[in-house]
């Protein structure tokens, strides 16, 4: 590859790290806006999976990384703010930031083998593991609250209530919206990339 190569490919991923970091911005306001209970719909995670599937797993780390921070700044965990603000962040950063860097940890060891498969195991993994740490951020540091609201709700189990009453249908909705939605955007992407070469 030449210099000329090589620079402009380090200036397209830059230029698309910068738009999928607008567009999680974006995401993450609007998506505040709709609620599943006490939850947002999280539509954020298909620009971390396509930044994951164009740019890699730096790229898609940061992308998580700025979505928990866009849902600290939004006000969209603010009921857990104030029940333990330390323990909030923590969660709330690691969630995003660590499912950005599963999802394009699976791209990468994956793309070789088949792209469309590795799109649709990072758009698979990366709700997962955003929903997977949100779950072990509630036992560690929100546990006996909402084993309140559970028992408030007529679950006899809080374990049952954090996956059915807690995340249940966001999650659903996260990953049915994430298979769909990610391969055929990237899938359309690398098609016009291919045009315009």
């Amino acid at each position: 590859m030449t210099n000329k190569k090589i620079d402009r490919n380090k200036t397209v991923k830059l230029a698309t790290a910068g738009l999928l970091t607008a567009v999680v911005i974006l995401f993450q306001f609007i998506g505040a806006s709709i609620k599943f209970g006490i939850f947002s719909v999280s539509l954020v995670l298909i620009p971390i999976v396509i930044g994951a599937s164009l740019c890699g797993k730096g790229v898609s780390t940061w992308l998580g990384f700025v979505f928990g921070a866009v849902v600290l700044l939004s006000g969209d965990a603010s009921v857990f703010l104030a029940i333990n603000p330390v323990g909030t962040i923590i969660t709330v950063l690691v969630k995003g930031t660590f499912a950005g860097f599963v999802g394009g940890l699976a791209f990468e060891l994956l793309k070789k083998l088949n792209t469309y498969l590795a799109v649709i195991i990072a758009a698979i993994l990366v709700p997962v593991t955003n929903t997977g740490v949100f779950l072990i951020g509630c036992r560690l540091f929100f546990f006996d609250t909402i084993k309140e609201w559970g028992t408030g709700l007529g679950f006899e189990n809080v374990f049952t209530y954090m996956v059915v009453g807690l995340v249940g249908m966001n999650f659903i909705f996260e990953l049915a919206v994430n298979i769909v939605l990610s391969p055929s955007v990237v899938g359309v992407v690398k098609m016009l990339s291919k045009k315009r070469n």
